[in-house]
């Protein structure tokens, strides 16, 4: 469907994006998320999520066309470069996008028998659990390295920021549809759902007192879920004090801490 207005109603699903209240508001209310890029749609919809609409300029129509014909009933709405700017608020440079709906939330507890029936036989399982994170970029950098490393699920907990906002999904390169996530409704308190499932839950602190990251790598538990607290204060103290082991990555020349983007990093590798 060719576009010729940016005041189109049809296309209220993309109207500039780059207001975050706006998308704050609606894409939890109506159940959307914007999947951005021809790979990141894709991605998406290789994990089963559903199309509500397609959203892209004509010289991506050939790179898509395999996905449009799979989905005759979902529209596509195409306009030039100018117009899907105006609409959007950005430049499109990254193919196409997809208004898509949102996946029935996953309780904990389903989520962890699931993944404990994907994990029988191969003798260790790790989460992480992302307490409080509110920077999305830092939330779908953590997911592309959970992905690349093995990580077996994440949870979040209920004031982390949103893995389905667009910058979440465009730093992760999609890979939030790749491991298998879901948020928390109650914390600290579910820390006992992963300790009744027999996980040995460890939260990454500076804290004094904690163990270093390389012996709990010795310890060689074969269940662990790693939390991270949020960027600027880390763990909460009723998080602290639930905790089976309290881990810190030991520090040189003066550097205090890591990003926690880059700190799940190097847990998610030094434990894998």
């Amino acid at each position: 469907m060719r576009l010729e207005s940016a005041d189109d109603p049809r296309v209220a699903d993309y109207t500039q994006l780059t207001d975050v209240h706006l998308r704050r508001v609606r894409e939890p209310a109506e159940g959307l998320y914007i999947a951005e890029s021809t790979r990141v749609l894709r991605r998406a919809l290789d994990a089963g999520h559903r199309p509500r609409s397609f959203f892209l300029a004509e010289k991506w129509l050939e790179g898509l066309a395999d996905v449009l014909a799979a989905h005759p009933d979902v529209p596509a709405y195409v306009g030039t470069p100018e117009l899907l700017e105006e609409i959007t608020g950005f430049h499109l440079h990254r193919g196409a996008m997809a208004a898509m709906h949102r996946p029935e939330p996953v309780p904990v507890e389903r989520l962890l028998a699931d993944m404990s029936d994907r994990t029988r036989g191969r003798g260790r399982s790790r989460i992480a659990v992302l307490e409080n994170l509110t920077d999305h970029t830092n939330v779908g950098a953590v997911f592309r390295s959970a992905a690349a490393i093995g990580v077996d699920a994440v949870l979040v907990t209920p004031q982390c920021a949103d893995p389905l906002y667009r910058r979440s999904i465009r730093v992760s390169m999609g890979t939030v549809f790749q491991v298998p996530w879901t948020r928390i409704e109650s914390w600290p308190e579910d820390v006992e759902l992963l300790k009744e499932a027999g996980y040995v839950v460890a939260g990454m602190t500076l804290g004094e007192g904690a163990i270093t990251l390389d012996e709990l790598v010795a310890e060689d538990h074969e269940n662990l879920a790693l939390v991270f607290g949020t960027e600027g204060e880390g763990l909460t103290p009723e998080t602290d004090r639930v905790l089976d082991r309290r881990v810190t990555i030991p520090m040189m020349n003066g550097v205090d801490s890591l990003n926690v983007a880059a700190s799940s990093a190097v847990a998610f590798y030094a434990t894998r």
